[in-house]
């Protein structure tokens, strides 16, 4: 037997990974984006187990003025508010506020772009330009002060508050999306399938989008984080979640009158929309490095 026969007998197959697990292989080197991923389940893990960490009617929003404003102890771990409420209990159930308002309006503002851009940079001319001159209609709003004026517009309530956010995100994907529909359209698969006969709809459902999903995946993590920090402001104002609801903006808002006395009103609800946010950035970025073919 020769040495190059005994190599290849010797030899182990050689299993050629899936994209999927070599995605996951580069993101896992990624420290931070780890972190991030990592609080982030946390959220969604007591955003699930709320009810059974503590019940809404009993804890959450019924007032207790006895024990208003106490400050941190056992019994109450960040302690009440100015109604006698547990502030952790509140947190707790406000994450399923904010992490379900978030993930709502950026699936609003990724079906209404994504399908925006996708026909805008697919077909081009008259087309491309009254849907992105409208869109940069919109991108020349600050995104706060749109939804403040579609609040105003349709009434300050929780359906409007999404409609607004969500409307909002439109343009950040049709954009990218229009992108990235750019840069596909001439490619040699896209003209194989006009070839074989495929339609327009065929093409840009199972050949043009599948092969955006990179650019998308990354934004959309960006855009819940910069959902959540709205909804938050506009709750700050009063123009969104309303009381009793235990929504992180409007903890803040109502403990900012009692900051010097009693800090861990404020703090706490900051500290949580602070931590959700950052681990969304945190694990966008590491998404963005790992979903980069460039640094394959």
């Amino acid at each position: 037997m020769s040495v190059s026969e005994e190599v290849i007998k010797n030899s182990k197959p050689y299993k050629k990974q899936s994209q999927t697990k070599e995605i996951w292989r580069r993101l896992k080197k990624n420290r931070f984006a780890m972190l991030g991923l990592i609080i982030l389940i946390m959220f969604v893990l007591l955003s699930i187990f709320a009810d059974f960490i503590a019940d809404y009617k009993e804890v959450v929003i019924k007032q207790d003025i006895k024990n208003r404003l106490q400050p941190p102890s056992s019994e109450h771990w960040f302690g009440t508010d100015e109604f006698g409420r547990d502030i952790f209990a509140r947190i707790i159930h406000g994450t399923r506020i904010s992490l379900y308002a978030g993930v709502i309006t950026v699936g609003i503002g990724l079906i209404i772009g994504t399908a925006l851009g996708a026909v805008a940079g697919y077909y081009g001319g008259i087309i491309d330009n009254v849907i992105m001159r409208f869109l940069d209609i919109l991108l020349a709003i600050p995104n706060i002060l749109f939804a403040m004026a579609v609040i105003a517009a349709l009434g300050n309530s929780n359906l409007n508050l999404i409609i607004a956010i969500g409307l909002a995100n439109v343009p950040k994907f049709a954009r990218i999306m229009r992108s990235s529909v750019i840069t596909l359209k001439d490619q040699e698969f896209i003209e194989a399938s006009k070839a074989v006969g495929a339609s327009n709809y065929q093409i840009i459902i199972r050949h043009i989008i599948p092969n955006c999903l990179a650019p998308i995946i990354v934004q959309t993590t960006l855009r819940v984080a910069f959902a959540v920090l709205s909804i938050s402001g506009l709750s700050f104002l009063g123009l969104g979640i309303q009381e009793p609801v235990p929504e992180w903006g409007s903890m803040l808002s109502g403990g900012r009158r009692y900051i010097r006395d009693a800090g861990h009103l404020a703090i706490f609800p900051g500290f949580a929309i602070m931590l959700l946010i950052l681990s969304l950035n945190l694990l966008g970025d590491g998404l963005r490095d790992a979903l980069d073919p460039r640094l394959r």
